[in-house]
């Protein structure tokens, strides 16, 4: 079957559906809710970008990810990002040994952790930005680079981090550079009532979490290809670059309360992001087109990390997710509204 035939064969989409809905049943053999989280986490799997998982001590974060890696027949590393991590000791290094044979010395290439196909980097924001700045090469080149040497990472590779958002002391702020390298920034927040009782329940008797491999690397590179095989019409484009650079105060057509409360906007990287996950997302709901629903729903993980809201915005209590909730809100998704608004003509003009 050719590309083109496999972009608009049904089998396609059951074949995404099938791995989509058995890596869901495996890991809900452990993980109690967050569906929302693990769906996000599955669209950034398929649409080959990274993720980075934020909240409070306490909700299965590592847990969420270390399962995932689990149902993938797949590599895995953790690293626990301290204070002390130096980048050598996550890229590799090359040591100085003794050749058995010939008896001369020669330097040989330790890998580091990251040369695995699932890395996760847990409270990633723990260590200093040279060490986390050793993984912009890794993330979005996938390769290291060690003295004059370029070593190429497994293929597939993901980076899943995870941070603290309450503890200060001991931390360091990802850099706006290597936050963009994450595809989706996902909020974990506290289970329902009826799901903490049933954490509560489930692991704090005798149980089984024995979590079966259901996809190889081999598979996962065959279901991205089919991802980026998705078309996309001009109008959904249309609209997911409005989205994006209305986040530019300084720009042509920028809403009002987008200036009053942003000090940056997006890069180019949110649209491609954007478009990426609309098109995991069609497909696992069982379509392959991509709907400007796909791009509303992913709107805020896609951009709540490429934006920065201002002091005057962050002492009224104005977060990046009301700004981008009010965006989704005020752009029109229908074509001839979005294309005739004065405002937006203005946007696409630039």
């Amino acid at each position: 079957m050719s590309e083109d035939a496999a972009l608009n064969s049904q089998e396609s989409v059951d074949k995404l559906n099938q791995a989509y809905r058995a890596i869901r049943e495996q890991m809900s053999r452990v993980i109690v809710g967050q569906d929302d989280v693990i769906d996000e986490l599955l669209i950034a799997l398929f649409s080959r970008g990274h993720c980075l998982l934020e909240g409070v001590p306490g909700l299965a974060k590592t847990l969420m990810i270390s399962t995932l890696s689990r149902s993938l027949s797949m590599t895995f590393a953790r690293i626990q990002f301290t204070p002390d991590l130096m980048p050598a000791d996550i890229t590799g290094t090359d040591v100085l040994q003794t050749n058995q044979e010939t008896g001369e010395r020669e330097f040989r290439f330790i890998q580091g952790p990251l040369f695995h196909n699932v890395v996760l980097a847990d409270e990633i924001n723990r260590t200093p930005p040279k060490t986390q700045a050793a993984l912009l090469e890794a993330m979005q080149e996938r390769q290291v680079t060690v003295g004059q040497t370029r070593h190429l990472l497994s293929d597939p590779f993901f980076v899943l981090a995870t941070q603290n958002p309450i503890e200060q002391e001991g931390t360091y702020q990802l850099p706006e550079a290597q936050q963009d390298r994450f595809m989706f920034k996902v909020f974990v927040k506290y289970p329902s009532f009826a799901e903490e009782k049933q954490i509560a329940t489930q692991t704090t008797s005798l149980q089984s979490d024995e979590i079966e491999a259901v996809l190889n690397g081999q598979e996962i590179l065959e279901l991205q290809r089919i991802v980026r095989q998705v078309p996309v019409t001009d109008h959904v484009v249309n609209y997911a670059l409005a989205l994006v650079r209305q986040t530019r105060f300084e720009e042509e057509g920028a809403p009002d309360f987008v200036k009053e409360t942003l000090s940056w906007g997006a890069g180019p990287r949110a649209v491609q992001y954007l478009l990426l996950g609309g098109k995991a997302r069609a497909l696992l709901n069982g379509r392959t087109y991509v709907s400007t629903e796909d791009i509303a729903s992913l709107a805020a993980p896609v951009l709540r990390h490429r934006i920065v809201t201002n002091f005057s915005a962050e002492s009224e209590g104005i977060t990046a997710d009301h700004v981008i909730e009010r965006l989704v809100r005020e752009t029109p998704s229908k074509e001839g509204e979005l294309t005739q608004d004065p405002r937006f003509k203005k946007i696409f003009a630039a």
